[in-house]
């Protein structure tokens, strides 16, 4: 039985965070995901994926991003559990709770905080029928790596802000890259729409629309798609490729949370947002893209602004007789479990002249 101050489900940027504002606390946190490392879709999906609206970096990488909080709670020596999914939940005679893993992993703690994202996904794909006899061999459904791709010939199919920003990006990686989408107009950031028509324009990406793909051919590997363009005439184009990228989005599944009598609401986590984003069971708190309030923002700097306040709620839950006096950090500096202190400087006071 694993044992701790906060169970935290999911590992993502909201999920680190919160061990960050638990240790300031002194709070002990634990981390169940079911990816086999942190980071949630940043570290498995999109880890060379800028991201633009984190306070104080102008860019960053997904990945990067990651990397910085797990450097930040280092000081709190958080326990994790990867690879295993939060299956069971179990409320003890004491008032704390039991979750268990689908690998029989017991973990209890007086507070359970879910950060799990969209909970568990799996991308949307198009309706074509040998698209399984290429998976892995040519067609993929997220950009790992984005160095794959150097030198190839890259088809992408979308119109989104992920079909958009790996056009983008894979314009000065790929050889030729491709973009193909059912419509003229586009349902991402005007930005990079106009940034794909300067490509178009500088003739460094081939932009397709209307039209769809409708075809895959090859022998051991994917070597040409075929592409119907929807006009009044309407044309089939064969096109020689490399590796073809669909990216429709994901259909997010909250998996067995959903059945752990929690109020849902479109497939998200309702929770009490006037005061610690607490759900309906006392003690159980969702933070981050899992959870659905009025007016939710479903961004990361949102997440950590939510763990914070969980965080706080969950020191009186498991200390109702304490009473916890904020110090911000750049009085109190930051002292880890370890042993390792961040302190902060002390002001030099000069004498009168």
């Amino acid at each position: 039985m694993i044992k701790t101050d906060i169970l935290i489900i999911g590992a993502g940027p909201t999920g680190l965070f919160a061990v960050f504002e638990a240790g300031l606390l002194q709070l002990r946190c634990h981390l169940i995901d079911a990816l086999p490392q942190p980071g949630g879709q940043c570290a498995e999906i999109y880890p060379k994926k800028p991201i633009y609206d984190i306070p104080g970096f102008p860019e960053i990488l997904a990945g990067e991003l990651v990397d910085n909080l797990m450097e930040q709670i280092k000081p709190f020596q958080p326990g994790f559990t990867l690879g295993e999914r939060a299956e069971t939940i179990e409320k003890l005679k004491d008032g704390t709770f039991v979750v268990t893993t689908n690998k029989g992993t017991e973990h209890q703690a007086p507070v359970v905080a879910i950060a799990g994202g969209l909970g568990s996904f799996e991308p949307r794909k198009p309706l074509l029928p040998n698209l399984e006899q290429f998976e892995d061999k040519g067609v993929a459904y997220m950009i790992k790596d984005p160095e794959v791709y150097r030198n190839k010939k890259v088809l992408i199919a979308g119109g989104g802000d992920s079909a958009l920003d790996w056009t983008i990006f894979l314009a000065d990686v790929a050889d030729e890259v491709t973009l193909v989408h059912r419509r003229n107009e586009f349902r991402g950031a005007l930005d990079s729409v106009e940034k794909v028509q300067n490509l178009k324009d500088m003739e460094k990406v081939n932009l397709i629309t209307p039209a769809e793909v409708v075809g895959l051919e090859g022998g051991d590997h994917l070597e040409a798609v075929t592409v119907h363009k929807n006009s009044n005439v309407g044309e089939d184009i064969r096109i020689e490729v490399d590796t073809f990228i669909p990216l429709f989005g994901l259909s997010p599944k909250l998996g067995p949370i959903a059945d752990w009598g929690l109020m849902i609401e479109k497939n998200a986590i309702k929770v009490d947002n006037t005061l610690d984003y607490q759900t309906n069971i006392p003690g159980i708190y969702a933070i981050g893209d899992v959870n659905t309030y009025p007016g939710k923002l479903k961004l990361i700097l949102c997440g950590f602004h939510e763990a914070t306040l969980m965080c706080q709620s969950a020191y009186q839950r498991i200390y109702p007789n304490k009473k916890y006096v904020m110090k911000y950090t750049t009085v109190g500096g930051v002292h880890g479990f370890d042993g390792s202190k961040r302190e902060a400087p002390k002001a030099v006071v000069k004498p009168i002249e």
